[in-house]
């Protein structure tokens, strides 16, 4: 890492802890945590299956993924290694977790392809993962930006568990409010992060990660071609399983969230070596991740 300023940090390299790069020979599943990802809905099952195989392919032990009835079997034949937690609707995620129910994992991921019908079952996930730390993307950022006390929750969770937020420039601008120029946006994500405690990850041509004391970390892998469908399904997976092997607390948020931003941009630069940008997709990014990985 290359600080740029005092409180900017160009990331050409990030830390590599040692579950990603090292694992002793007695090593089991259960070293490297288990993690729950609550993703999809009928028309959307995609997503979850993206962001598992990517929590998968990032080195996670065990992997639950909580999907609507309809999706069991697409979860089961498309990502045979994951569990599955089964909602009792057929179509949209609807449960509400408890603290009890979330003792078993070591980190959570929700929004990817969930639908915006579920403002309870996320409020509902929210106080029950205060202990655990929580991935919150997509449309679990479109359902939070519909609530009124949502910087209260953001604070609430933080000041017990990583909390983060992985907003494009569209779901940042529902979030927070619009902004008049690019500075002035990006300033207010530092003061946020400042002042809610969770690390936002700004997604973009060199995303731009803000950590829970205001600093910005600056990415510099990736290209155009990760502009595509399903890319931050992707990073969604990555972050759990790097947060969920963390639970040791190796490396701190901000370095877990900058690591996975950088993993993510850098599978799909090896994409490169063998397609064009133009034919880039999101399972591309998942295929190459065994190159940067360890």
């Amino acid at each position: 890492m290359n600080p740029i300023d005092d409180n900017t940090i160009l990331v050409d390299e990030p830390v590599f802890p040692s579950f990603l790069n090292h694992r002793v020979p007695d090593s089991h599943k259960g070293t490297f945590g288990h993690a729950l990802l609550i993703a999809g809905s009928y028309g959307k099952m995609g997503a979850a299956v993206l962001a598992a195989r990517a929590c998968l392919r990032s080195g996670v032990g065990l992997l639950t993924v909580h999907v609507p009835r309809h999706g069991v079997d697409v979860m089961q034949v498309a990502v045979p290694e994951a569990m599955v937690s089964i909602d009792d609707d057929d179509t949209h995620f609807t449960r509400l977790f408890t603290a009890a129910d979330l003792q078993r994992y070591d980190a959570v991921a929700v929004g990817p392809g969930l639908g915006t019908n579920s403002q309870l079952p996320l409020r509902s996930l929210l106080e029950a993962s205060q202990l655990k730390p929580l991935v919150l993307d997509a449309d679990a950022l479109n359902m939070l930006s519909q609530m009124e006390d949502r910087l209260q929750l953001l604070r609430q969770h933080s000041l017990r568990a990583a909390t983060v937020l992985t907003p494009h420039a569209k779901e940042f601008e529902r979030l927070f409010g619009p902004f008049d120029s690019p500075e002035q946006r990006l300033q207010a994500q530092r003061q946020l992060s400042a002042d809610t405690g969770a690390v936002i990850v700004y997604k973009g041509h060199r995303t731009q990660t803000t950590g829970r004391g205001g600093e910005l970390y600056v990415n510099t892998t990736g290209n155009p071609g990760m502009a595509t469908a399903g890319s931050g399904d992707v990073l969604t997976g990555i972050l759990l399983a790097i947060f969920a092997q963390n639970k040791l607390n190796q490396i701190d948020a901000e370095m877990c969230a900058t690591l996975g931003v950088w993993l993510h941009g850098k599978s799909g630069d090896f994409a490169l070596l063998n397609q064009s940008q133009c034919s880039l997709v999101a399972g591309d990014i998942v295929k190459n991740l065994m190159y940067v990985t360890c």
